[in-house]
């Protein structure tokens, strides 16, 4: 097909460039990683505008899953390290062209990464008064947004991590199909938009979520105004803590989605198209 690689293609150049990837200095695996996590969190804080002031919550997720790609886009198109997509890599370690320690090299690396970078927009979202908007309900829906993953049951957490990543890591392959840049911006865009939709679990823009919802906490009309419109309490409002966002969310999230993206969809186009030459 002249407008596509094939998944063979794509899985073999994907190991390729993540062969290349496994050499390049900490440095600017960390750097290309703040530039992605702060890629998402804009297409993350973008969502929660756009969301914000919708009930029908069906509705609010499709219309936050319209805006929420463009994330993902700036990612790709501009060479950003972002940890669900580089779950990938895994392909290349079944491949023994990334050893398994380069790539918990990489993994901790661009974690950490677009932690900074997240956080980073999420202050400086609150910054702006952004959170003012439509008489500080965006406030209140960031923490509404924020107790509800911070709180979330490891189970469920992990599941929807893995559900997550199957669909991220998918986006990422078939962007990597597509020859030109519409082709590539287009295939990612609707993957996307299914994820953000269906509610999953993603580590990296939960960087965003809590840590926006944790700055939002700290006034005191926003927390007000989240007991006035959701009926969130002071004694709910408390579960919303730095340790609620490390332990409770992002460990079973962030297990979830490297099953998701590594061995649910990673190992398992190595398997069908690359395997049989080894």
């Amino acid at each position: 097909m002249n407008g596509i690689l094939s998944i063979k293609e794509a899985v073999e150049g994907y190991i390729a460039g993540a062969a290349g990837k496994a050499k390049a200095s900490a440095c600017s695996i960390f750097m290309k990683a703040i530039m992605a996590g702060a890629m998402i969190a804009l297409g993350a804080q973008g969502s929660s505008v756009a969301a914000h002031a919708i009930e029908n919550v069906g509705v609010a997720r499709l219309v936050a899953g319209c805006v929420f790609p463009v994330g993902l886009m700036m990612v790709i198109t501009m060479g950003a390290e972002l940890f669900t997509g580089d779950c990938l890599i895994a392909m290349a370690v079944a491949d023994r062209k990334v050893t398994l320690m380069g790539f918990v090299r990489i993994l901790v690396l661009v974690f950490l990464g677009n932690l900074v970078g997240g956080m980073l927009i999420a202050g400086m979202t609150m910054a702006t008064g952004q959170f003012d908007y439509s008489s500080g309900l965006l406030g209140a829906y960031t923490i509404k947004v924020a107790l509800g993953k911070a709180t979330m049951p490891f189970a469920k957490a992990l599941f929807s991590g893995i559900l997550c990543n199957i669909l991220v890591s998918a986006a990422v392959i078939v962007a990597f199909c597509g020859k030109d840049l519409t082709g590539k911006l287009w295939a990612s865009f609707f993957v996307i938009m299914l994820f953000v939709t269906s509610g999953f679990e993603h580590c990296v823009a939960n960087m965003y979520y809590i840590s926006a919802g944790l700055f939002a906490k700290m006034n005191p009309d926003y927390v007000a105004k989240a007991a006035d419109a959701y009926g969130i309490t002071a004694d709910k409002i408390a579960n919303l803590d730095w340790m609620h966002f490390f332990v409770t969310n992002l460990i079973p999230v962030t297990i979830g989605n490297i099953i998701g993206g590594s061995v649910a969809v990673g190992l398992m186009l190595y398997y069908l198209n690359c395997a049989k030459k080894n």
